[in-house]
Formats: C-alpha cells, structure tokens, sequence
C-alpha cells in the first residue's frame, strides 16, 4: 500500500509564489545584498522602506531612493520601524543588531529573513530565472547558494527564449474562458480544455496566438464536441 503514495522527504522548505503585492516590506541595511533583496520586493509590487544611514547606501540602493522607487529611513534600525512592516529583510553586517531585528519580529510574528543566518529565517531566498510571467527558482534550504545559481542557469538554458510569450497568451486566454464559462461549476471542465490546449499546440503556436485566434478557440470550447483545433484549422 506505502508504495502507492510519495515517499516523505523531510528537512526541505514549503515554497510558495508568496503575494506581496501593495505590502509593506522593510529592508534593513543598504550594501549590495540589501540591493538584490529589495529588487526581489520590488519586482513583486511591493512597497519598500528601506531603513540604514546614507554612508551605507551602495549605487544601485541610492539610485532606487533618489528615483523615489522606495521609501528612505536616514539612520540605523529602531525598533519602532516594524511599526505596519508585512516582512522585514535583514542584511547588515552586525550579528548583534541582526539577531536583535529578529527576535522583535517573532515578538510581533513578522516574517523575518537575516541573510547569512538561516536558523534565523522564516523563509529562504533562491535563486530565480524570469521570463515575464514564468518564474523558476531553485533552493538548497540555505545551504549552498551559489549552487543554487549554478542548477538554475542550468535549468534556465534547457528552456526555450519564447517561453515567456506563450504563458502571457495562455493566460489571456484563461481570462476570456472564465467570462465565456464562469459557473464554478464548469471548473473541471474549463481547467482540462485549457491543458489540452497546451499539450496539443506547440509552444510556437502559443507564441503566434493573437486575440483573434483565441475568440475562434473558445468558440470550439462552447461547441457540443469541445474540440481543440489546431491554430492552422483556426486560420
């Protein structure tokens, strides 16, 4: 019976595409993992405080603060700072004050990332390969991140340039189905036309695809037969 069912793998992390869209993350420290954080923030819609004295701001932070990117604190962290903070991230050169930073949030349950120190982490950064929508990121549970590159330009050079392009179509084309279809009922049903349409045209057609070609599709979708023509059948 055991075999019929995935064998548990403990000791890994629960990754999530984690919303922070319009959330208020606060970043402590201003140097270059700073910068890479707040990018990560930022590329997720975030609004992002950043506390640390203007000494320490590195190019890339300093740019992000005079373009108005991000909000700036002109001094180091106070503990009034996590006043209204959705996450705080942590990367500054003081084990001390780092430590401090972590335990005021678990006091005020604030997911908290200290970098370089993984048992003091709610949650571990991986690295990420974007192509618009598409996201991959790899993880190695904090313990070797530059491996965590390595595996992930690995991964990113197996995949095709257009990936991007197909998934932004194919997402478009979810969102004229659900108004076509938008009983919860027809959840099923909406959800295995929409795999056969990714499994049976290739990733060029997806790319090729205009607005056009999708009201033709869901036409076929609402037919008794429900088939899924090929974009040349379409045209």
């Amino acid at each position: 019976m055991s075999q019929k069912f995935p064998k548990v793998q403990g000791g890994g992390s629960l990754i999530v595409a984690w919303q922070v869209k319009s959330k208020h993350v606060l970043v402590v420290g201003g140097g270059e993992v700073a910068a890479g954080r707040i990018l990560h923030a930022l590329n997720a819609d975030a609004q992002v405080t950043v506390v640390c004295p203007a000494s320490g701001l590195n190019d890339e932070v300093a740019f992000r603060v005079s373009e108005g990117q991000v909000s700036h604190i002109d001094r180091n962290f106070e503990p009034s700072d996590l006043e209204g903070a959705d996450m705080v991230l942590c990367a500054i050169d003081d084990p001390e004050a780092s430590t401090t930073v972590w335990k005021l949030c678990k006091e005020k349950r604030i997911p908290a990332n200290i970098a370089d120190v993984p048992p003091e982490c709610d949650f571990y950064f991986g690295s990420v390969h974007r192509d618009g929508p598409l996201q991959v990121m790899v993880s190695t549970n904090g313990n070797g991140p530059k491996l965590a590159s390595i595996v992930r330009k690995k991964i990113a050079a197996t995949l095709p340039g257009n990936m991007g392009a197909a998934i932004e179509n194919v997402g478009e084309l979810r969102k004229k189905l659900r108004v076509v279809a938008p009983r919860t009922e027809e959840g099923p049903k909406r959800m295995k036309w929409m795999s056969g349409v990714c499994e049976s045209w290739s990733l060029d057609d997806l790319v090729e695809m205009n607005e056009n070609d999708m009201d033709r599709l869901l036409r076929h979708y609402e037919s008794e037969s429900g088939e899924i023509p090929t974009l040349k059948e379409l045209r």
